[in-house]
């Protein structure tokens, strides 16, 4: 075309366009954005409805919250899970006052939309209530699109990566021996990954020790929580002397066959955490989980200095902002946020992305205090996407697996992410209605002159 030919050609293009746009309804009405409705994604599909939000306390054992969204089309439904331990229902309250006048009748396949609407529009923003809450909606929106697909949630998320979720269970004793033996048990049951946590010789309660069971035991814990907080008792002395002492004996005992790693659960400062380190260095841990408060990031520097034992850090972030500073500085070797407590699957993608270009890995926290929904979200996460490194479980009581029934299934030291339309997990609305919530916190710790400790 001759370049004297454009700008006429150009005028006449912008004026058949103007034309056109006024001729259509609006972009928003057509996308049915309208009057307090969200971009629509029905792509082809009947225009799709949130009718009502219903949330359900339960206690099969422990307490747990489930955010079930149903919607307009019938027998269409999505099963989250909002769990925060020891404040359930202030995340429960959230929900149902705050959160559900929000959700209805806006679409629920626009789950981007719906999570910024949620995390930015309320002003006062964050905090492990109201991210927890967010990420009980999240599960339920995403179960939602995966069946309405006819898909498992991994699909939407890019497809499988891996076969299964290399998965690591809890083992605790009185002694180094006792340890052993647990973690020969849990080696039995085909794990190739193993916590290992010992008690600390005159501290009553030391944690990950107090209940010597099985995890499916251990998922249920309200009758140890009923009441007022239980107290532990924490020195820091004594701990960095004997956990050391535990991982040479595992490591002479069991040798290199196993995995190995250990929870310090934020106790340490930044001075003990590196002396921790450096010392365990030579029995080569899988990861030492937690050894400092979230509040301490830039701490984590000095460990780095001083060992070179993998760190994985996260289980108390509720943002992806949390993670920002550990992963772009490459503090940590592996990031352990809970998709519970940090807004869901829509924003657990995201963090994972992060951690990826910084050769980060995800260890993403799966205690017994989390429902079934949300360990079903982390292997639909793990199993899709490139830096996955390790899955915390637990296997769920059998009362609780009636309630809330479809927790991932564990095979050969792996996790496996269901095959059924979205989440693969579901409500038994009536049998929860049998357990109701009983009153449970979790523990407390003090120093032996009196002081509070972090737990």
């Amino acid at each position: 075309m001759p370049p004297q030919a454009q700008p006429a050609n150009r005028r006449g293009f912008l004026k058949l366009a103007g034309a056109t746009a006024l001729s259509q309804p609006s972009l928003g009405r057509r996308r049915g954005w309208g009057e307090g409705s969200t971009p629509s994604s029905s792509g082809g599909l009947p225009p799709l409805k949130i009718t009502d939000v219903r949330v359900v306390v339960t206690c099969p054992d422990r307490n747990y919250v489930v955010v079930k969204i149903l919607t307009s089309e019938p027998g269409l439904y999505g099963v989250g899970d909002a769990t925060l331990n020891g404040r359930e229902l202030a995340v429960a309250t959230t929900l149902e006052k705050h959160l559900t006048p929000l959700l209805i009748g806006r679409d629920p396949e626009a789950i981007e939309d719906t999570w910024q609407y949620l995390y930015r529009g309320p002003y006062w923003r964050g905090g492990p209530v109201q991210m927890t809450a967010l990420a009980g909606v999240d599960l339920a929106l995403w179960d939602i699109k995966g069946k309405r697909a006819g898909m498992p949630v991994y699909q939407l998320l890019g497809g499988r990566t891996r076969v299964g979720a290399l998965a690591y269970t809890h083992a605790a004793g009185n002694t180094p021996v006792e340890v052993e033996d647990a973690v020969r048990g849990a080696m039995e049951r085909g794990f190739k990954v193993v916590r290992a946590q010992v008690a600390i010789p005159g501290l009553e309660g030391t944690y990950g020790t107090a209940e010597k069971k099985s995890s499916e035991e251990i998922a249920g814990r309200v009758p140890q929580q009923a009441g007022l907080p239980h107290t532990e008792l924490f020195e820091p002395g004594p701990y960095l002397r004997i956990v050391p002492k535990l991982f040479a004996h595992l490591r002479q005992t069991l040798g290199d066959e196993v995995e190995l790693l250990h929870d310090v659960h934020e106790k340490l400062l930044p001075v003990e955490a590196a002396r921790l380190a450096k010392e365990l260095e030579p029995y080569h841990l899988f990861f030492l989980e937690d050894c400092l408060r979230p509040e301490y990031k830039e701490s984590f520097r000095l460990i780095r200095q001083h060992a070179t034992t993998p760190l994985a850090m996260g289980e108390l972030f509720n943002t992806l902002w949390d993670c920002v500073p550990l992963i772009k500085e490459q503090l940590i070797d592996f990031i352990r946020c809970d998709l519970g407590h940090i807004g869901g699957i829509t924003n657990a993608r995201k963090v994972a992305a992060l951690a990826e270009a910084f050769q980060v890995k995800t260890a993403w926290h799966g205690p017994g205090d989390i429902g079934p929904p949300t360990h079903a979200a982390n292997v639909h996460v793990d199993v899709s996407i490139p830096n996955f490194g390790v899955q915390e479980m637990v296997f769920f009581p059998e009362v609780a697996q009636e309630v809330i029934p479809g927790a991932p299934e564990f095979k050969d030291g792996y996790m496996m992410a269901s095959e059924k339309p979205g989440l693969g997990t579901d409500l038994n609305e009536e049998l929860a209605a049998k357990y109701p919530y009983k009153r449970a916190y979790l523990p407390t710790a003090r120093r032996k002159d009196g002081s509070v400790q972090d737990w």
